[in-house]
């Protein structure tokens, strides 16, 4: 089995990134850029990146109309991502042409709930579901789309699995066992995750964090 594991770059130091990238790339499957890196660095970052011969996930969640949205995706597309971010909640056009405008190695993915909610952060959005419903009906969107996944919490990713085998199943807000949550309010341990059907666990803090980045990464995909 390939190494699920992708080490979330949130920095916008590129030379912290090359650096965290370099020191972990025998013990990751890939890495995770997202808003933050990629405000700071652009196109030429995840570029500089994704020369370390590690997959790229970028992490955009993409959120428009559907022509900015496409557009969008189009002028990413020479950045040969493994894996490209939108929200479902944009809707069935604006999946489908994000998907349309895609390289065609490229996985696009889309985010349902972010782990950052819970029921009562839906409801002071206006959407009377809890969680787990709105994240299966999201993806049951993001499926008839023609979308490849989803991004959910490990707490939704069995049922999801079980509705939609073949789908690309990101994971974040995984914490070692004993780790802070943060700003996370639905987690779980990587192997929890990976045995609930992740195909991508999105790993930050308990690496970046460390005193030693790499003996964290290793220790995490020994753990799996």
């Amino acid at each position: 089995m390939s190494n699920p594991v992708y080490l979330a770059l949130d920095t916008p130091d590129l030379a912290r990134a090359t650096a965290l990238a370099a020191a972990v790339r025998e013990h990751v499957g890939g890495i995770k850029l997202g808003l933050e890196f990629f405000a700071a660095n652009g196109p030429a970052g995840v570029a500089a990146l994704t020369a370390l011969g590690l997959p790229v996930f970028l992490d955009l969640k993409l959120h428009d109309i559907p022509n900015t949205v496409g557009k969008a995706v189009a002028a990413l597309a020479g950045l040969s991502p493994a894996v490209l971010t939108v929200h479902a909640a944009g809707g069935t056009a604006m999946l489908a042409a994000a998907k349309a405008a895609a390289a065609p190695a490229t996985k696009i993915v889309a985010v349902t709930v972010l782990t950052s909610l819970d029921a009562g952060d839906l409801a002071d959005t206006g959407i009377d579901a809890n969680v787990s419903g709105q994240v299966e009906r999201l993806a049951a969107l993001t499926r008839g789309a023609g979308l490849d996944g989803v991004v959910c919490s490990s707490q939704e990713c069995a049922a999801v699995r079980a509705a939609w085998p073949e789908s690309v199943r990101v994971i974040p807000g995984v914490r070692m066992p004993g780790d802070a949550s943060g700003d996370q309010k639905r987690i779980m341990t990587p192997r929890e995750a990976l045995a609930a059907g992740a195909s991508i666990i999105v790993i930050g803090r308990p690496i970046t964090l460390a005193a030693d980045p790499a003996a964290a990464a290793r220790a995490i995909a020994a753990s799996l």
